[in-house]
């Protein structure tokens, strides 16, 4: 803890900072750090302690591999790590940690080894990940990754928490939180543990097995929010044209495209998310009504860029999703400061952490994990 009283993190791979507003400010970030120059400008801008790009501060701008374990100060009580995830991503190579980006958590684990040889290592660590984490390379990674834990003596377990239980939109990840501190009261049933967890925790060799902690962490009360009301008022939005809708709509197999017009023919509103994909060597756009957008991404190419389709009195349009609006899925505040570019505010949001989830965690778990190790400095 700082002298303040208040929890402190380092914030790894911090992108726009969101993990940060997740904790919220009843933590203090000691360090934080991201390469991509986009991100590093927008996280500066969100947080007036991070420093200018030539001045003083807590952020740290460019290669992991590059920074010293003397740039971290202190001893924080939580180091939070959203590596790059595209090598464990199921629509990637599949390259697994041995990959040119996700091989950066092992930039970020060698400052860890580094301080945990100089008794400054934080209690706690998470690791935030796509599902593939789990099964990359036949499990083959998230045994290395347990290992790795494991060697420095944490105590692990793995949650994988969908963002659609606290945001309107789907986005599953996995969060790996291992902890030096004591685990008792903290473990036991949860919703989180999916099936893809526990075929994970399966493949583990036993004395790995014999290291983890099956997280009790509570699930939230229910959404109460659905994809239509993040969206920005149509008159403000840039539709797309007649034909290149009905283009969009060509592209649906025959039951998507019975659920638009079962929807037009109604009269009534009805707003989906659409994404365009490959099946069967054909490129096909695939469209939701549950009041969920789909997974969030960077804006590399045409099938990655989410589009909604808007049904009003039997008029069917199509746009973009905006910034903005991402943001919101995110479950940022409107007063956080985005990119003025489009494509640089979607790579933004596309590649962050929901704030929601991350606070969530912090409630349920990290924090109590703090406030234990507190109550037993007192003791002392």
């Amino acid at each position: 803890m700082n002298r303040n009283g208040s929890p402190t993190f380092y914030e790894f791979f911090a992108g726009g900072g969101m993990a940060r507003l997740g904790l919220g400010e009843a933590w203090t970030c000691a360090f934080a750090n991201d390469f991509d120059p986009v991100k590093a400008k927008t996280y500066r801008e969100n947080h007036a302690d991070a420093g200018s790009s030539n001045g003083e501060g807590h952020f740290h701008e460019g290669d992991v591999w590059k920074i010293a374990p003397d740039d971290l100060p202190g001893q924080a009580d939580l180091a939070w790590a959203s590596s790059p995830c595209q090598d464990f991503s199921l629509a990637g190579a599949r390259a697994g940690l041995q990959g040119g980006r996700s091989s950066a958590f092992f930039g970020f684990w060698r400052l860890m080894e580094a301080l945990s040889a100089e008794g400054r290592c934080p209690d706690t660590v998470v690791v935030e990940n796509v599902v593939g984490l789990l099964t990359s390379h036949g499990g083959a990674d998230f045994t290395a990754l347990c290992r790795a834990l494991s060697e420095q003596g944490y105590r692990f377990g793995a949650l994988e928490i969908d963002a659609a239980r606290f945001t309107p939109q789907s986005r599953p990840r996995v969060f790996v939180i291992a902890t030096r501190l004591p685990v008792e009261g903290l473990s036991g049933e949860s919703a989180f543990h999916t099936r893809a967890v526990r075929e994970a925790h399966a493949r583990l060799p036993a004395d790995l097995q014999g290291a983890w902690t099956w997280w009790g962490l509570a699930a939230p009360p229910a959404r109460n929010t659905d994809l239509a009301a993040v969206l920005e008022t149509d008159d403000h939005m840039a539709w797309r044209t007649d034909v290149a809708t009905r283009t969009l709509l060509d592209l649906m197999a025959p039951a998507h495209r019975a659920a638009v017009e079962a929807r037009r023919a109604s009269g009534e509103r009805a707003v989906g998310a659409v994404f365009k994909r490959m099946r069967g060597g054909e490129q096909r756009a695939e469209v939701r009504f549950d009041g969920l957008a789909g997974c969030l991404r960077t804006p590399r190419g045409g099938s990655s860029r989410q589009t909604l389709l808007v049904i009003d009195r039997g008029q069917v349009r199509s746009r973009l999703i905006s910034p903005r609006e991402g943001a919101r899925l995110m479950g940022l505040p409107d007063s956080y400061r985005l990119p003025r570019s489009q494509t640089a505010g979607l790579h933004v949001i596309g590649d962050g952490v929901a704030a929601p989830v991350v606070r969530w965690l912090a409630e349920q778990l990290l924090t109590p994990l703090v406030l234990r190790k507190s109550a037993r400095l007192a003791a002392e």
